[in-house]
């Protein structure tokens, strides 16, 4: 689901309370879509008012319930992702842990500038652009990052320590190779074709501000409060930029590129499959169904990259989906079998994100891909944090900034929907 903008650092930490009711949950999942079935069966035989509003309510009901275990199966990847506690330390780690708490709480730097480089945190000291924060600290935002950024959780991600673009090589192919016998002459063969991909990084930016009697508190911890107050912030907007952005001061989304028929499909561009009419699917027929357009947008991608590949929707379109069957009568939305698992459309797991487009008409509201290979996103080392305790006294200011960038790195693992009629 959309959870950069539902979900926050404390929504995560609290579902850990929720996890014993994960296997209820699921048991209810599963009881309504099967009585979502029956009902929407009803519906198209008697294409009734009350029945039509009961399959929305029910389908409006497994959203509801799907949300829920998907918000307990993200909690529970997030402590595992968390993992470590106990692990020795690096006795100058510690040292700069310590000076970057006074200097959050008092604002006495203390040498934090050169203890960063003592940690091996950065090279060189930069007051000005401010302090980088302890590792710890960035550990905890870049796991609520991970969690609630649903593009960033599927694609690969990096990080770099120097630089603010990224370049890397992508093999097309083209090296030749034959057979030949033991003794029998090898000629030449074609160097492979590469072609390389740059991906810019932009600032992301949050400015929480607090008060110095909380800070004063010796109790609070600062390492959680920044990473509430600034995670929540850095996943919408880096949420919204992996799906729509246009690369200018941001990553590049899967939505930013051209794109053209899958037919005439060329690299450089995202190939698409028409669902057959303006903002809907095509209406079912004795010989069509409507999910035809979901099998050939499945087909559209290479064997090699489908089997790693998942889909990406927003919720109102999965509510769609979930209504559709195959030329069998089979729905071809299927609820997840078993905890930490997904709901699948033919086979595939399906994630929502409501950055993604609705339905319209020519909107690319549907993406399949194999995002580990089609998208890269770039984070630079290092989340700095400049304290201001001028601006807005008697409130004290923490600006925050993060590094990221983020764009398709293999345009042949990416297919989209477009809701067209071609």
């Amino acid at each position: 689901m959309s959870y950069a903008k539902n979900t926050s650092f404390r929504g995560l930490v609290s579902a850990r309370a929720d996890v014993g009711n994960a296997q209820a949950l699921l048991a209810g999942l599963n009881t309504a879509f099967e009585e979502f079935k029956a009902a929407q069966n009803d519906a198209l035989k008697k294409a009734d008012v009350v029945t039509t509003e009961k399959v929305d309510r029910i389908n409006a009901e497994i959203t509801k319930v799907g949300s829920e275990l998907d918000a307990v199966n993200k909690a529970i990847a997030a402590l595992k992702i968390g993992g470590g506690a106990g692990a020795d330390k690096d006795p100058a780690v510690g040292e700069h842990a310590l000076a970057f708490n006074r200097f959050f709480r008092k604002g006495i730097d203390g040498g934090l500038a050169d203890l960063e480089v003592k940690a091996k945190l950065s090279t060189s000291s930069d007051p000005d652009g401010g302090y980088l924060v302890p590792e710890e600290m960035e550990q905890t935002i870049d796991r609520v990052l991970g969690t609630v950024s649903t593009v960033r959780s599927l694609a690969s991600v990096m990080t770099i320590s120097a630089g603010d673009t990224h370049k890397l090589l992508v093999n097309q192919g083209g090296a030749g190779s034959g057979w030949v016998g033991e003794s029998e002459a090898r000629g030449e063969t074609n160097s492979p074709t590469l072609k390389e991909i740059s991906i810019n990084l932009g600032e992301l930016y949050a400015n929480p501000a607090t008060t110095q009697k909380m800070l004063d508190d010796g109790r609070i911890d600062v390492a959680a409060w920044l990473a509430d107050e600034v995670s929540t912030v850095f996943a919408e907007q880096e949420g919204a930029a992996f799906v729509s952005g246009d690369g200018v001061n941001k990553p590049r989304g899967i939505l930013g590129y051209t794109n053209v028929a899958n037919a005439s499909y060329s690299w450089g561009n995202i190939g698409y499959i028409a669902s057959g009419a303006a903002g809907a699917f095509i209406t079912a027929t004795a010989s069509a169904s409507p999910a035809d357009a979901l099998i050939d947008l499945y087909y559209s991608l290479k064997a090699g990259y489908r089997n790693s590949a998942s889909w990406l929707m927003s919720d109102a379109t999965m509510g769609a989906v979930r209504k559709l069957k195959d030329v069998d009568g089979k729905f071809v939305w299927s609820p997840p079998t078993a905890l930490a698992e997904v709901a699948t459309v033919l086979q595939k797991p399906v994630y929502t994100d409501d950055n993604m487009s609705a339905l319209g008409a020519n909107s690319y509201s549907i993406a399949f891909a194999d995002f580990k290979r089609a998208y890269q996103v770039v984070d630079k080392f290092g989340v700095r944090v400049l304290r201001d305790p001028f601006t807005s006294k008697p409130n004290v200011l923490f600006y925050t900034t993060k590094r990221v960038g983020g764009g398709i790195r293999n345009f042949e693992a990416i297919k989209l929907m477009k809701f067209a009629a071609s």
